[in-house]
């Protein structure tokens, strides 16, 4: 039985064809250089200019960065993280409801960004939402575990 998520419990002796990328696309570990200091952006901070520039700056020349006093608390993210592991434990039939190999889609499970075009696709499930404004697009988002909207 094929299924088009990878949450779906299946236990595979060996990755999928389709999942393993050729040779020469795969990262050379010996070439890359460690990150010995990863930039940490203070959202607390009242200087919004200073922000945005130090937002550039790390996109820039790290391509990623660590953010701090942004507001969330602990207690919401635990939340947060818990209704999403609620989630991927779903019956892959309750899964599936929302799978869609559509891109354009604002509201979709899938495994890859374009399963359709892609030759080798990401090893991972993820769930798409969109979040702004939210009354526009949270009547999309899954009612199912309960918790989740």
């Amino acid at each position: 039985m094929e299924t088009k998520v990878l949450s779906s419990g299946i236990q595979y002796a060996n990755l999928p064809a389709s999942y393993v990328r050729p040779e020469s696309e795969r990262p050379r570990l010996s070439e890359i250089s460690t990150c010995e200091n990863v930039p940490v952006i203070d959202l607390g901070c009242q200087d919004r200019n200073q922000i945005v520039q130090q937002v550039g700056d790390a996109c820039q020349n790290y391509g990623f960065f660590q953010v701090i006093n942004h507001g969330v608390s602990s207690e919401a993210v635990e939340k947060m993280l818990g209704v999403a592991h609620e989630f991927f434990s779903l019956p892959v039939e309750e899964k599936l409801k929302l799978y869609s190999d559509d891109p354009s889609k604002t509201m979709r499970l899938s495994t890859s960004f374009n399963v359709n075009k892609e030759k080798v696709h990401n090893w991972r499930d993820y769930l798409r939402l969109h979040c702004y404004p939210l009354d526009k697009y949270e009547p999309e988002w899954p009612s199912n575990p309960p918790p989740f909207k």
